[in-house]
């Protein structure tokens, strides 16, 4: 398996089971709806071990680009490679989310609530306030990514090259996402992942999905600037104290 593939796949695996965890509590007529938050954020937890456990050995396992970028700037991974990741990551985020809404579709049918239908697929903040909420989404990835980095440097070996996360391994990086769902993740819904949320939010405004709302187009550049950002200065800041 190529690199490219495994982050298709390993993102696919992600969003398959994210935002089928948020379908699950927040559709109608399902065994767990109205689960609450932290069936939400315990299905996030696994949805990233799967993937990082499948895309590891290949690829390293970034599955998000603000992981990508983070490593990139630490100098970890190769920054010509970035693009290709990106893509991969965008592209595995576009099948999940379309996978999840063909499983759940008679559960979308059934719902009526514009905000329940959309929460499958994107966040949204719970009290709209722009710096702030762009503040929570660069502090979710600055957390991710500076643990990353400080669990084992991020890296694991291929032909003497540091590419990724493998050396990490997919429970750390789980538990990782696991506690910042819990202590954070109620502002904003923790997308802490560009593609996670830019994805599955194209894909909520392509389907053609029975009383869908809007697609909140002018909140969705937060979760893909803050995320950004945040993994940036969490690998400016490895350096300074690695230097």
């Amino acid at each position: 398996m190529t690199a490219f593939t495994a982050e298709i796949i390993g993102t696919f695996l992600l969003i398959l089971l994210g935002c089928g965890v948020n379908a699950n509590v927040s559709l109608k007529q399902t065994y767990a709806h109205g689960g609450g938050w932290i069936v939400i954020t315990t299905g996030w937890a696994f949805a990233v071990f799967v993937g990082v456990v499948v895309a590891a050995p290949a690829s390293g396992a970034h599955l998000n680009p603000a992981v990508t970028l983070g490593l990139a700037t630490a100098g970890i991974f190769a920054w010509d490679a970035v693009p290709s990741y990106l893509l991969a990551q965008l592209l595995g985020a576009l099948l999940g989310a379309f996978m999840v809404w063909a499983i759940y579709k008679d559960h979308f049918t059934a719902t009526k609530e514009k905000d329940s239908i959309f929460g499958v697929f994107a966040t949204s903040p719970a009290i709209s306030n722009t710096s702030t909420n762009l503040i929570v989404e660069f502090i979710g990835a600055f957390v991710l990514v500076f643990a990353v980095l400080f669990f084992t440097d991020a890296s694991i070996l291929e032909s003497d090259s540091k590419i990724g996360l493998g050396s990490l391994g997919a429970l750390p990086v789980a538990l990782v996402v696991w506690g910042i769902g819990l202590s954070l993740g109620g502002t904003t819904g923790y997308a802490i992942n560009p593609a996670r949320d830019l994805g599955p939010r194209i894909m909520h405004a392509l389907l053609p999905i029975a009383n869908k709302g809007s697609s909140n187009w002018s909140y969705s550049w937060i979760p893909i600037v803050g995320p950004s950002l945040g993994g940036i200065f969490a690998a400016l800041l490895f350096l300074f104290f690695e230097g």
